[in-house]
């Protein structure tokens, strides 16, 4: 898949949100691509530099929420694997090294589509093949997240400025 920017939406307003992000995009001047969507309330986006964007449109969410409507969360991607344990546990061990010994981490997981694991199980289960040891939740340096839409998972490694809930 070639979509890095996940941006999820208030179903019931599909038109005006495409707008909001096609708007919001133009105001950061990046060149968004709509992918095909089968999941309601989930845009799919090909864009330059994602985790840039998503900086860009952070801080504009700070002066003025107004402006993103009913869009809810804009998701850097860095790769897509099946939705499968052994296949995930694979990419997010990739993204560990990025993660120094003393940096304090979390996990953020989201699924969609998707009913093979409660998300408890797969809290730990994919946090097994992490060994860092510092876990903040509430202020980590570095997010490990996982976006389960159906059989593939979008995972990134992100710092906090790079992950959009506008809220």
């Amino acid at each position: 898949m070639d979509v890095k920017l996940i941006v999820t939406y208030d179903p019931a307003h599909i038109e005006s949100s495409r707008e909001r992000v096609e708007n919001l995009m133009k105001e950061v001047k990046s060149k968004p691509k709509f992918l095909k969507s089968k999941y309601s309330g989930i845009f799919l986006i090909d864009v330059p530099k994602p985790k840039e964007v998503v900086k860009k449109l952070k801080a504009i969410c700070k002066k003025n929420q107004e402006l993103f409507g009913k869009t809810y969360r804009y998701i850097p991607v860095e790769k897509w694997v099946k939705s499968e344990i052994s296949d995930m546990q694979k990419a997010i061990k990739s993204l560990v090294p990025k993660i120094k010994a003393d940096e304090k981490w979390k996990m953020d997981l989201e699924k969609r589509y998707y009913d093979k694991y409660d998300f408890k199980e797969l809290i730990i289960k994919l946090t097994d093949v992490v060994d860092r040891k510092k876990i903040d939740l509430k202020k980590p340096e570095k997010i490990i997240k996982v976006e389960i839409i159906g059989k593939n998972a979008g995972i990134s490694l992100l710092e906090p400025d790079e992950l959009l809930v506008v809220s």
